[in-house]
């Protein structure tokens, strides 16, 4: 029973399994029949979706080909264009140049017609010139002829021989020719005079044009304003001591006199003064006048006035175009700017000169540059002379030298005074520049008692030698008119007199720029006629 159920079980398992492989394989089947009919669709699709992509593709690149002929033709057309009026252009100028040709051929054919004609000219002048040659040596030969028969008449006449006759010739000629070279070698030489006077007088007339400068300085002040008495007093201080502390720091002389409303600073030394008037002016201003107050307010001047003295002497520099000074060298000519010499700023007087040797060392083809520097430093040793030994030139020359400055500048420095000889023409530059700067009018300002005694100095100096009438002084002291009488002094002593009335005002005056001493003799006839 339980062998038949279990075939039973196993033929059934069997029918089963047949069922299940048989279903399984109808189903297999009908999934690749689905899947390949899918796969067909797809393809189906995918073919039409690449023949519409071709289609389209095709279409653009027809559109594409169209547009590129279309823009070929019309950069072909721009081609052409360009080309035609390239060509337009070129036919222009051709024509241009066919009647520049044309022009020049003209005008050589001109050329060739006057040449011709000169040619021609020059032909008949040449045969001219030949038979007037032919002329002058016909004449020449018989002009030998009849020297050579002078000569044996003279000979004959004269008994003298042929050598003796050339030596007497020679020797007449020599004594002429001797005179008229004195006399051309005189003219030469007054001409050259003439010349370099008018040369020297446009160059110095051009440089005084183009340098246009203040017409007077500004001196330094050595006066301090007083409010009140009361303020005097208080500068006094008890018993002295505000005064004696004020001038043992400041170096200077106070002077408190009974000149109301001023007291007076009093001292060598510029830059000094200076701060102890600026000093002074402060304490009056603050009030609070006491040593303390004095030593403490006195020491920040000093401080500001160097400042200044720095800034100052850069600015000159730059003013001037003068550049690698030295910090000390700058520090000098910054303190030139409270220096004066007969009232004029020392400052302004140096760049003055500064400009004035470019000027003339222009005209003259020279380095102007050099020249301004040589000029912007021949007085920096003013600004030291009180401190050191010597003469200003010769201190501020041993002062650059220490700077590695050029002999030129140097040999100006030292030698603007004619303290040693020029040895380069910016030295005489400099010295006519320093001439031209204090004798210019309004370069220098004295006071009338001063300037009157001068012209009374100066007459006296004129009328002491012998022979002397009359002395004027004309042009503000810058000529002495000497008139002298014509019994005792001749023409020889007239000179001698002008140049000795000269190397005494040298000696015994002192006077800015140069004095022109003129002498006059007149000799007067007079008769009347009845």
């Amino acid at each position: 029973m339980y062998c038949l159920s279990t075939t039973g079980l196993v033929a059934q398992t069997g029918g089963w399994l047949l069922s299940g492989i048989v279903g399984a394989a109808f189903g297999v089947l009908l999934g690749f029949l689905f899947v390949r009919w899918l796969a067909r669709t797809r393809l189906e699709a995918a073919t039409l979706e690449a023949e519409r992509k071709i289609s389209e593709a095709q279409s653009e690149a027809e559109v594409t080909r169209k547009t590129a002929e279309v823009d070929a033709k019309a950069e072909h057309l721009k081609g052409q264009e360009a080309i035609r009026a390239e060509s337009q252009e070129m036919r222009a100028e051709f024509k241009e140049i066919e009647k520049r040709l044309a022009k020049r051929e003209d005008n050589l054919e001109a050329k060739l017609d006057t040449l011709a004609t000169k040619e021609r000219n020059l032909e008949q002048a040449r045969s001219k010139m030949e038979s007037r040659l032919e002329q002058v040596a016909k004449r020449e030969e018989h002009a030998s002829t009849l020297l050579a028969e002078r000569r044996e008449q003279l000979l004959q006449v004269a008994k003298f021989t042929t050598e003796e006759a050339k030596r007497i010739l020679f020797e007449e000629l020599s004594r002429e020719l001797e005179h008229e070279g004195a006399e051309l070698v005189e003219k030469a030489v007054a001409s050259a005079k003439d010349e370099a006077l008018r040369r020297s007088r446009e160059i110095t007339l051009t440089a005084i044009q183009r340098y246009a400068g203040e017409h007077t300085c500004d001196s330094t002040v050595s006066t301090v304003d007083i409010p009140s008495d009361d303020m005097k007093g208080r500068v006094i201080g008890r018993e002295g001591r505000n005064i004696r502390a004020f001038e043992k720091v400041t170096g200077v002389d106070v002077i408190v006199d009974d000149t109301p409303g001023v007291v007076v600073v009093s001292a060598f030394d510029p830059v000094r003064r200076e701060v102890a008037r600026r000093s002074l002016e402060r304490l009056i201003q603050d009030g609070r006048i006491h040593p303390g107050r004095i030593e403490e307010l006195v020491d920040q001047v000093g401080k500001e006035i160097d400042e200044e003295i720095m800034d100052a002497g850069k600015k000159a520099s730059l003013e001037a175009n003068v550049g690698g000074l030295h910090r000390k060298q700058l520090d000098l000519l910054g303190r030139l700017k409270f220096r004066t010499s007969y009232g004029q700023n020392v400052l302004r007087h140096s760049l003055e000169v500064a400009f004035l040797c470019q000027a003339i060392a222009d005209e003259l083809g020279l380095d102007g540059r050099l020249a301004r520097r040589c000029g912007l430093l021949h007085d920096v040793g003013k600004a030291i002379d009180h401190n050191a030994e010597g003469s200003h030139p010769k201190i501020g020359a041993d002062f650059c030298k220490r700077f590695n400055e050029r002999s030129e500048v140097l040999n100006a420095i030292e030698g603007h005074h004619a303290d040693l000889p020029s040895s380069s023409p910016y030295t005489p530059i400099v010295m006519a520049a320093d001439t031209i700067s204090a004798a210019r009018p309004g370069g220098r300002r004295e006071s009338l008692e001063r300037y009157v005694q001068r012209l009374q100095e100066l007459e006296d100096v004129a009328k002491k030698p012998e022979g002397v009438k009359e002395a004027f002084a004309i042009q503000a002291g810058r000529e002495i008119r000497v008139i002298v009488d014509a019994k005792k002094v001749d023409d020889a002593m007239a000179a001698k007199v002008s140049r000795d009335i000269a190397a005494q005002i040298e000696e015994k005056m002192t006077y800015p720029g140069e004095i022109r001493v003129t002498v006059l003799r007149e000799v007067r006839a007079v008769s009347l006629a009845q």
